[in-house]
């Protein structure tokens, strides 16, 4: 399903990776409470890209479709039709997987 929102500048929309780690390394089984927010993620939606101080646009290293890791506790949420999002900078990108 597409999502109805257009991120604006260097701007990156992600779908966090649910973690089906219901369970640690030790057998102990972990409440959704005291799990770490996911890292991973699909990218739903690009902006445009960051303008430079000659006021080109530099192109996205991301694209539509791509894995990515990003920082821990980058961005804002948002939900839409049910579904968590995440924007992000792309700056706040690690990795592309």
């Amino acid at each position: 399903m597409a999502i109805k929102m257009s991120p604006l500048g260097d701007r990156v929309v992600i779908e966090p990776s649910e973690d089906d780690a219901e369970k640690s390394a030790g057998g102990i089984y972990i409440p959704d409470t005291a799990k770490e927010k996911p890292q991973k993620g699909k990218v739903v939606a690009v902006g445009p890209g960051r303008i430079n101080d000659d006021g080109k646009t530099l192109p996205m290293p991301v694209k539509v479709g791509d894995n990515v890791v990003y920082s821990k506790y980058a961005g804002t949420e948002y939900v839409e039709n049910g579904t968590e999002y995440l924007v992000v900078k792309e700056s706040d990108i690690l990795a592309i997987v």
